[in-house]
């Protein structure tokens, strides 16, 4: 229940920036099916139908000895003049020239076909444009988001065996909650897209794949991730030589993968190149442009840009090679497992604020009972049941022993207990509405990403940054940054393990 909030706000700065960036995609899906995946020649869609042609093509100095061919010798001249003329029109209209869709790779046993990869080209290049990102040559941006979309089609086989599903109502709750955070009615908002040029019914499936990717990975990566009590004591230790100062930093970064047990052949071709684009920007080549086009990095098609991060959110190798850069400048080339990597410093800044001049924070001691929402369980059942369970507890019933009995949580055991809780601890509908609490009050059936909750506020204190406190954070941002690089980790172990098998010659 404490790792409520990083879910959620993983979803929502994404769904944010899909919002703000994602672009239209294009009412011409057919033209672009034959023209923008510059891997089939046009004249090759007609091979799909061989038959119709090869009649034609074999008695063509002779059209007249053909057609009484096909006529019994008892049939009347009449009678074999109307059949005769039907052929030609036939095989005429068979080999008109019409847009068809074509597989382009197979990606274990599904495919990715040239129309999902026009669509999916049409939307990035709109969001490449607005977010100023000079566009690469078509060929290497197409390489680039077929190979993005190689890792989504890898990782929803890998949901789907795992049984992770984004339903339709659950979808219908995170839009829901995107429209909310837009202060938009659901009308409104779906408005407010196509008045951008959004699909409506595109932008729900980039919400579904996003959803799906963080779920998955909340169970491959992050609930694996282990924060040891030596590496709290050095972060405070190296906090404390800082004295305190805090730095955030804007990186950019290209990122050449080394597939998992790379040959000496292959880290040496990929090393050479690595040293290649290296070349191109000492030379004065875009950094944002050139990392769409050679960037294997999740965030190559925005230009390889991370943001602002706080130093205590990036890894020590980046941090150790921008550490001489001024802004404007390139790193040379660092070696991690995933890799080579070439960074940017785009910006360097102040933090605000320091872990000693932290102000009091009010705490709250809660429980909770949770049911959550599945294939079995409806999230209708899940609130009637809530509803049920709290109506026995207006009546006298034991919050601890209900929990015990009916709570989805590892927190059962303990009645429910999550505990002292902090302000952002949880995700926000529960902080809002446990707020709203006074102690020993229950509320009604809350729904949060993770289910419905009766919540219940047994005490509250105030407390200034405490040691527990300041141990707590040193732990979620060594946690967060563990997470960020066993992510890449695991996204290159998931296409190095896919069969992947381009069909370019069809």
């Amino acid at each position: 229940m404490r790792n409520m909030r990083t879910p959620l706000l993983a979803t929502t700065k994404t769904v944010t920036a899909l919002l703000c960036m994602l672009g239209v995609i294009s009412n011409a899906h057919a033209q672009f099916a034959t023209t923008i995946i510059p891997v089939t020649p046009p004249e090759t869609a007609g091979s799909a139908q061989p038959a119709p042609a090869k009649p034609a093509a074999k008695t063509p100095a002779k059209p007249a000895a053909a057609k009484p061919a096909a006529v019994p010798a008892a049939s009347a001249p009449t009678a074999a003049a109307a059949p005769a003329a039907a052929p030609p029109t036939a095989a005429v209209a068979r080999v008109e020239p019409r847009p068809v869709d074509s597989i382009l790779v197979v990606v274990n046993n599904e495919v990715i076909t040239r129309q999902e990869v026009a669509e999916r080209l049409a939307s990035v290049e709109k969001r490449m444009a607005a977010q100023n990102v000079q566009l690469p040559p078509r060929a290497q941006l197409v390489r680039q988001l077929v190979e993005r979309m190689i890792v989504e089609r890898a990782q929803a086989q890998m949901a789907k065996e795992s049984g992770i599903v984004v339903d339709d109502a659950m979808l219908d709750r995170a839009m829901q909650r995107i429209a909310e955070q837009n202060k938009l009615s659901m009308p409104e908002f779906r408005t407010r897209l196509e008045s951008e040029g959004m699909n409506y019914a595109s932008f729900r499936e980039e919400i579904r794949r996003e959803i799906l990717s963080q779920r998955l990975r909340e169970r491959e990566v992050d609930n694996k991730v282990v924060v040891t009590e030596s590496e709290i004591d050095n972060y405070l230790a190296a906090e404390a030589n800082a004295g305190g100062q805090r730095q955030e930093l804007d990186i950019a970064q290209i990122l050449i993968r080394v597939p998992e047990n790379a040959s000496a052949e292959q880290l040496a071709a990929r090393r050479e190149r690595a040293e290649d684009v290296l070349r191109q920007l000492k030379t004065g080549a875009d950094f944002a442009k050139t990392a769409a086009a050679y960037s294997d990095a999740a965030d190559a098609l925005s230009g390889g840009d991370l943001g602002w991060r706080p130093t205590d959110r990036l890894p020590q190798l980046f941090l150790d090679g921008v550490a001489k850069l001024q802004e404007g400048q390139v790193s040379g080339l660092l070696k991690s497992g995933n890799g080579f990597h070439i960074l940017k410093l785009v910006g360097r800044r102040a933090a605000g604020g320091t872990q000693a001049a932290a102000p009091a924070v009010q705490q709250t001691h809660v429980r909770h009972i949770l049911i959550k929402v599945n294939q079995v369980v409806t999230a209708a059942e899940a609130k009637r049941k809530l509803t049920e369970l709290k109506e026995r507890l207006d009546h006298g019933a034991s919050f601890e022993e209900l929990a015990k009995l009916y709570s989805n949580d590892l927190s059962a055991s303990k009645g429910g207990d999550l505990g002292w809780i902090y302000p952002g601890d949880t995700v926000p509908e529960f902080e809002r509405a446990m707020d709203q609490l006074k102690p020993g009050e229950v509320s009604q059936p809350i729904e949060t990403p993770f289910g419905y909750h009766l919540i219940q506020v047994v005490e509250r204190k105030t407390d200034d940054a405490s040691k527990e406190r300041a141990r707590q954070a040193a732990r979620q941002a060594i946690r967060e940054r563990k997470i960020e690089e066993a992510t890449e980790d695991w996204m290159r172990q998931i296409r190095d393990r896919a069969y992947v098998e381009y069909r370019n010659d069809e």
